[in-house]
Order: structure tokens, then C-alpha cells, then sequence
């Protein structure tokens, strides 16, 4: 079957580049699959697509926040129907299993009908006035232009949770999603079009990040980038914006830990921190990359974990067997087995997995066996350094106090789980954890979408995604006064 090949999503039209070179996008479970190409896009088509969003912004600006819901209802009930369709080329493009994929593509659903939802109540507050007469209230206005840089590893639900909110608040977008992963991205613009998006609001460019995500910083009439990525990369771009001193929004690293308490359900919390640490391949930046396990339990605790994750299935994402699907790419996995190296080398135990897979259908994509390490101290890289993949550390505690002393020295700050049966200690991990998003009999990947999501230190630049706060982001306050 031919690859299709996707233009750049421009002024509601679908062209080709000014480059007239185009990427392909390979499936991780089959290194040689084609699943479609892709436009390599240079400066100039990032202008155009300014452009269009420059000239789309007044009249969209202006159009009253339910009819701009109407749109994203329209839109979720279009994605709802290609929902197989969305969930297939999502695993065929990032790797993971297909249950995993439907629950993504059920997400941006969910985040569309959400955003509908609060057309109507985009609004802002009044407040009595110490002056007779006079009338105080504010409202809430959009930026203008934003341009969103979405990541590889949810490449359906990021684009969406960002646009949605964004388009609903009547700002026009211009999207630059992971080379790595644009397919999902490249579907979303096509629901956007059927749902009746007016030409110019919506505009979808691929390419580097060179070529595309640095022109779309750099450009003067964009007023706010929300980016995805790296803690690497979100530092670069807060420098290159800080001169113009836009409104940035960054959601970047983690090295989320899970406590494991002497009194917990030690079953349920091994099925937690398995789901946490490596459900997608540990591709999330949620994921639980350290079990901090007291010391009364954790021997009893290694046993199960161990046993547990040499029995997960790897394979094919399209494969309803498969519970971890391929790591994305070759570059990811060498990162991700250097890790497990500098593991050994630190002297901590590789108890199982930490090896690429080899025969049949492994050779035919970039897998690898997920990885338990014991012995490990709070100071090894391969407990402070954020992995990205399907590696656990576990660390042991001789009390509460000790684990959320090293839960807690890390440089991220994203999410944090304990596995307990003490309301006490549940309520206290909460106060004390250095993380946005808290987890109590849960894994640490796992949110709602109606919740705000983030967290702190250099997990993010402190604006929230999801849920109403979202809209924070991507709305101005206006104060206004009147008097008679």
C-alpha cells in the first residue's frame, strides 16, 4: 500500500511546501513501514501559515464564544466517528498498544465536548463598587496568535488538550507536531475542516524545529507558545521568547516517584507502579520512573514486581496481546539501554529486562524488555535523571520521613504516588510532596481531563493545562469600569 503524503494545513487548504521535500514517518513496530510522509517545511511556510491566522483572528476574534463551542462539538462528534480509524494510525505511528491508543483518541473526544461545554460560560466577574453608581466587571479576551509545539508520545490527546481550549478563548492556532509523530495531528486538522473551521483559524505546519518551531518563536505577531517537550528544549525556547516577553507555557520533564508504604495492598501497588512505569513504553512524562518501597516490604515487594514485569508481552501495538508496544524510535531506544549501562555501572542490580529484544518480530522495529534495577541510591543518574522509557529504579526507604525526603529531591516535579492504607500518611504525602498532580492508590500516569494538569519546579513554567484553567493561559483579563 502507497504512503499517503500530507500537505502543510494552511488557510483551510492542504499545500505542499516551498521546500517541495517531504520526511517520512516510520512505524516503530516495523523500522521499514512507511506510515505516511510529511511536509519538511522551511521558514516561509511557517509565514504563510501566520499569515492566514493573522488575517483569520478579527472576524474570529469576534464570533461569540458558543458558536466557537459549536465547532469543537461538531469536531468531537466527526472524531468520535473515525475513532478506530484515529487509534490505529496512532499505534502505527508512536508504537503503543491499541487499547491504549482508543483510551488517547477517547481523551480528545472528551476534551472537545469539554471545551464545547464552556462556550457558554466564557465569562469573566463583577464586583460591588465603593463608588455610588458605578458598575465593575471583568472580561476575558483572546491573545491573538499562539503557536503550539506538540510532542511525539501523545500525539493525538497533546494536540488537542492545547487547540481546544485555545480556539474556544478566539485565538488562531498554528501548530507545529513532532516529526516524529505528526499523522495524529495531520487527522485532527482534517476533523477541524469537516467540523467547518473558518480558513486561517486552525493551520498545521511540519518540519523541524529549526526551520519551524524557531520561526514560530521568533515571529513578532505570535502572542503565546505552549510547548511539550524536553526540559532542554522548553529552556531554549523560554530564551529565545524572553525578549519579546510573551506568554509561554511549558510542560517539560519528570521523575515521578511511587511510594510503596509497609501497609499497603503490595498486589494492587505492584499493578500500580507496573501501569505507572511502563504502560506506552514509559513514553510519558508522568510515568513512574522510581518506586520508593519501605524497608519492611521491599523485598516482598521486589519478588512480585520482578515476577510480574518478565511476564508483560511486547509487541506489535496492533497486536490485542500486547501489553508494552515498541520503544519510537532507534535513537530513543539507544538513549533509553545507555541508561541502563550507566545503571550497571553505578552499581545498582538489573533484576529483569534492560535488553533489545531480538528474533521474529523484534527485528523487525526498535523493542526492548522493561527494566527493574534494585540497590539503587537517591543520587545515581538513573534516579535523577529523567529516562523517558521503560526503566524502574527501586529504592529503598527506612521510613516515611526518608521516602518522601528522596521522593522529593529531584529537579522535576510533575506527578507523585504512595500506595497505603493510612488516611494520615495519605493526607501528609499530599502536603509534602514536591509535585502538581498527586496520586493516593493510583499510578502516577493516569489524569482526568477536566482536572488542570501540571506541576513544579522544572516540570513546568507554571500555567496549567486541561480543565478550566486552562483558559487562563489563553485569555487576557480586561478590568473595565463604568460610570453613569
Amino acid at each position: 500500500m502507497t504512503a499517503k503524503t500530507y500537505g502543510n494545513y494552511i488557510n483551510g487548504q492542504w499545500v505542499n511546501s516551498a521546500t517541495g521535500k517531504t520526511f517520512p514517518d516510520y512505524n516503530p513496530a516495523h523500522k521499514e513501514q512507511v506510515v505516511a510522509h510529511f511536509q519538511a517545511s522551511s521558514p516561509d511556510d511557517v509565514k504563510q501559515a501566520l499569515d492566514a491566522a493573522e488575517r483569520a483572528f478579527p472576524a474570529w476574534s469576534r464570533t461569540p464564544p458558543p458558536r466557537r463551542g459549536s465547532y469543537l462539538l461538531k469536531a468531537a462528534e466527526i472524531l468520535a466517528r473515525r475513532r478506530d480509524e484515529a487509534a490505529e494510525l496512532l499505534t502505527r505511528e508512536e508504537g503503543k498498544p491499541l487499547f491504549e491508543s482508543r483510551g488517547e483518541v477517547d481523551r480528545g473526544v472528551g476534551l472537545l465536548q469539554f471545551y464545547a461545554g464552556q462556550g457558554p460560560l466564557l465569562g469573566g466577574e463583577t464586583f460591588p463598587s465603593g463608588i455610588e453608581g458605578r458598575f465593575l466587571y471583568t472580561m476575558r479576551a483572546p491573545l491573538g496568535i499562539v503557536g503550539l509545539i506538540t510532542p511525539w508520545n501523545f500525539p493525538s490527546a497533546i494536540p488537542i488538550w492545547k487547540a481546544a481550549p485555545a480556539l474556544l478563548c478566539g485565538n488562531t492556532v498554528v501548530m507545529k507536531p513532532a516529526s516524529l509523530a505528526p499523522a495524529s495531528a495531520a487527522l485532527f486538522a482534517e476533523v477541524l475542516a469537516e467540523a467547518g473551521l473558518p480558513p486561517g483559524v486552525f493551520n498545521l505546519v511540519t518540519g523541524g524545529g529549526r526551520d519551524v518551531g524557531d520561526t514560530l518563536i521568533a515571529d513578532p505577531r505570535v502572542k503565546a507558545i505552549s510547548f511539550t517537550g524536553s526540559l532542554q528544549i522548553g529552556r531554549s525556547i523560554m530564551r529565545k521568547a524572553a525578549e519579546r516577553l510573551i506568554r509561554i507555557g511549558l510542560e517539560m520533564g519528570g521523575k515521578n516517584p511511587h511510594i510503596v508504604m509497609d501497609d499497603a495492598d503490595l498486589d494492587r501497588a505492584v499493578a500500580d507502579v507496573i501501569a505507572g512505569a511502563f504502560w506506552s513504553a514509559g513514553h510519558k512524562c508522568t510515568a513512574a520512573s522510581r518506586a520508593i518501597v519501605l524497608d519492611k516490604v521491599h523485598d516482598a515487594f521486589v519478588d512480585k514486581l520482578v515476577k510480574r514485569t518478565a511476564e508483560l508481552r511486547v509487541g506489535d501495538g496492533l497486536d490485542p496481546q500486547t501489553q508494552i508496544g515498541p520503544v519510537v524510535d532507534e535513537g530513543q531506544l539507544n538513549s533509553i539501554l545507555d541508561y541502563v549501562k550507566v545503571g550497571q555501572e553505578e552499581g545498582a542490580r538489573l533484576e529483569v529486562g534492560g535488553r533489545r529484544l531480538r528474533g521474529g518480530i523484534y527485528d523487525q522495529g526498535w523493542y526492548m524488555s522493561p527494566a527493574v534495577f534494585t540497590g539503587v541510591s537517591p543520587k545515581m543518574r538513573i534516579a535523577q535523571e529523567e529516562i523517558f522509557g521503560p526503566v524502574l529504579s527501586v529504592i529503598r526507604a527506612k521510613d516515611f520521613d526518608e521516602a518522601m525526603t528522596i521522593a522529593n529531591d529531584v529537579e522535576f516535579g510533575l506527578a507523585a504516588a504512595i500506595s497505603t492504607r493510612s488516611l494520615p500518611a495519605s493526607l501528609e504525602f499530599a502536603r509534602r510532596a514536591e509535585a502538581g498532580l498527586i496520586h493516593i492508590n493510583s499510578p502516577t500516569a493516569g489524569v482526568e481531563l477536566q482536572l488542570p494538569f501540571g506541576g513544579c519546579k522544572h516540570s513546568t513554567s507554571g500555567y496549567r493545562e486541561m480543565g478550566k484553567m486552562a483558559i487562563d493561559f489563553y485569555t487576557q483579563i480586561k478590568t473595565v469600569y463604568v460610570d453613569p
